[in-house]
């Protein structure tokens, strides 16, 4: 059964979403939660930090939560977080396509991206991310083969980070990320549902593991009206 905490989250954001609560209202406070919920008042906290965290209230000062008007999903930037991860978060209706799931031997293309010797081998990985009916990412990951054995297209459907870390136990650490906004291609048009939008938003990313070995270099390619990609700044002296 999933936390507490998550069904909390998952209820208060379809209210927000069917408009029992619209933007500008205030979320009741803590305590008549806890009572409507019937659990601690540490337990709505932390789903009330979750709505904060992805973008559905603002916490006020003598006011409480405050509900924003949340029409794009937000993503992380600064973040290593895996789709199935955030879907899991957002408690959206999420669908991942596969596409295909192959090796191929590194290009020099990809033997520079991915600082590996012409002998190694690649997984490419081309999944669409279906959300509320709609393709509207097209993920394509290049992993090293030496490093990451045996991906299927089960693995792919459900989350390749899960499988790197929990069944081959190693360490993803940290990610280098680049966003540019690009014409649309045809193999956007193949696998997007993109509507009138002649451009996307894509996001290209190096992964690294803890010892700093580069595994995996991605692109992710984004329809421009259903996101907004976002990071916490802190000024520094």
């Amino acid at each position: 059964m999933k936390n507490k905490y998550l069904v909390i989250y998952n209820d208060l954001v379809q209210m927000i979403q069917q408009g029992e609560f619209v933007s500008g209202d205030t979320l009741p406070s803590e305590h008549e939660l806890s009572q409507q919920f019937s659990t601690s008042r540490e337990t709505i906290r932390k789903a009330l930090n979750l709505l904060s965290q992805n973008g559905y209230i603002q916490k006020v000062r003598g006011k409480g939560s405050v509900v924003l008007d949340h029409n794009k999903f937000e993503f992380p930037v600064s973040g290593l977080t895996s789709f199935k991860e955030i879907s899991d978060q957002l408690g959206q209706d999420f669908k991942t396509v596969v596409h295909e799931v192959f090796t191929e031997t590194a290009n020099n293309q990809l033997r520079s991206k991915l600082n590996c010797s012409k002998d190694v081998k690649i997984w490419k990985i081309s999944r669409s991310r279906e959300i509320n009916g709609e393709r509207i990412i097209l993920d394509k990951d290049f992993i090293r083969e030496d490093i990451v054995p045996d991906i299927t297209k089960s693995i792919a459907e459900r989350s390749i980070y899960d499988y790197i870390e929990n069944d081959l136990g190693l360490d993803i650490s940290f990610a280098k990320k680049e966003i540019v906004v690009e014409s649309v291609t045809e193999e956007d048009r193949s696998y997007l549902d993109l509507r009138d939008h002649s451009q996307v938003v894509v996001i290209r990313s190096y992964v690294y593991l803890a010892d700093a070995t580069l595994f995996q270099f991605t692109e992710s390619r984004h329809r421009p009206d259903k996101f907004q990609f976002v990071d916490f700044a802190r000024r520094t002296k």
